[in-house]
Order: C-alpha cells, then structure tokens, then sequence
C-alpha cells in the first residue's frame, strides 16, 4: 500500500467517524428503535458475505482452512444479527409495556 492511498483511507475513516457522529445524535430518539432493526436487517449482508468468502476459499483449493473459517464466519454473522433483531425487540416491548400500563 503506497503511502498516498494509506493517508487518503486513514482521512477517509476518520471523515466517516465525524459524520456518522454528528448524524446519530441529530436523530430524535423516538426513532433510534427503527433505525436499529434496519440496521440489524441489512446486517444480514454479512452472512452472505460470510458465505461468499468460504466459496472463494473452497473453489481455491484450501478445503479444511476454508471449512473451519466460513463455519466461524457464519456462526458470528448470525449472532450478530440474531442478537440485534433481540436486542430491538426487548425495546419495542418496553415501550408497549409502558403504553399499556399507562393508559
């Protein structure tokens, strides 16, 4: 990696740390839960992510390699994905909960 291209990602980053910042606290908090299952949804990509990167391995010959990683790869795409749709769940029923028990 060539000095230029490694300071042009390294500003790139940093750019998007500030943006994505400055977004997320401009959102309301009535809308963080939905914001959250979208996000959890498209999270989703990074099981066929996963699943691609195994194929790409397995069709280079790298059989047990690619076996063990693609298995590790799905299996943390999958909590991540299964753990957000829960975690947003919980919320929504907190706030049912609140509404019932209030009116």
């Amino acid at each position: 990696m060539t000095p230029e291209l490694l300071i042009g990602s390294i500003t790139l980053f940093v750019l998007s740390i500030f943006l994505g910042f400055e977004l997320i606290t401009k959102v309301p908090a009535t809308l963080h839960t939905p914001l959250m299952s979208g996000a959890n949804a498209i999270s989703g990509i990074s099981i066929v992510g996963a699943l691609i990167g195994a194929n790409v391995a397995y069709e280079a010959g790298d059989t047990a390699f690619s076996g063990i990683l693609a298995f590790i790869a799905v299996v943390l795409a999958m909590i991540n994905v299964v753990g957000g749709f829960a975690v947003t769940n919980r919320m929504l029923n907190m706030i049912a909960g609140k509404k019932k028990g209030g009116a």
